[in-house]
């Protein structure tokens, strides 16, 4: 064997030792050795932070928003218009989602942003229909909101369109309505609110926040008490 040959299959060696050790290291003790971390110390964050009932079943995830609408009347019709079921706090519009081909139960799959300008017609349009719509399903006999008092997350959906929060000001905003569609003290229901409004992470990063699973499941767990 010549000595060209000899460092060729020296180097073919080398090499798929190389890659025999690497996709031992790479492919399976460093994935186990994450993993194995992330179970022991984020449980929860990595699993999806799951949100369960009272029952202990999984109802989403505090990373993903949800819709909370009536049942359609017509449930193949696609162009059939969603409405809000008002018993619920309600999330942030959705306008940004696009339209999912593939399996009609779970619009969730595909996420956007409506990437419209803030002078741009349609969302002009949108976003005056939505405050209108916030104004109306709001309002009750005893409490009436006013459009200065709609802030913007209730009438502009964010840039995925999957946000799972909304503002403080916006579940407080809900709160009268919510509490005469469940048959609630409106002061229970404001304490439901206050205590699953977040602060700022690390006391200066982002906004006050409110989760709408979670605050929709705390909600069910009082309606039913």
């Amino acid at each position: 064997m010549n000595t060209s040959l000899k460092n060729t299959v020296r180097l073919l060696g080398a090499g798929l030792r190389a890659l025999l050790v690497l996709s031992v290291v790479c492919g399976v003790l460093y994935p186990l050795t994450v993993t194995g971390v992330a179970q022991a110390l984020f449980s929860g964050k990595a699993n999806g932070s799951e949100i369960s009932d009272e029952s202990g079943h999984t109802v989403g995830s505090s990373l993903i928003g949800q819709t909370y609408d009536l049942p359609k009347r017509n449930p193949d019709d696609p162009d059939e218009a969603a409405k809000p079921d008002l018993r619920w706090f309600q999330p942030r519009p959705s306008n940004g989602l696009g339209s999912n081909s593939v399996n009609l139960r779970y619009s969730l799959i595909l996420s956007g942003a409506t990437n419209r300008a803030a002078d741009n017609a349609d969302l002009v349009k949108w976003v005056t229909e939505a405050k209108a719509a916030v104004v109306a399903d709001n309002s009750t006999p005893d409490h009436t909101v006013r459009p200065e008092d709609v802030p913007a997350d209730a009438v502009t959906s964010s840039g995925s369109g999957l946000d799972p929060d909304i503002s403080p000001a916006y579940a407080k905003l809900q709160v009268n309505r919510v509490a005469e569609r469940n048959a609630l003290p409106v002061r229970q229901v404001a304490e439901l609110v206050a205590e699953h409004t977040e602060g700022r992470t690390l006391g200066f990063m982002g906004e006050p926040r409110v989760n709408v699973l979670e605050l929709n499941s705390a909600l069910k767990a009082v309606s039913k008490a």
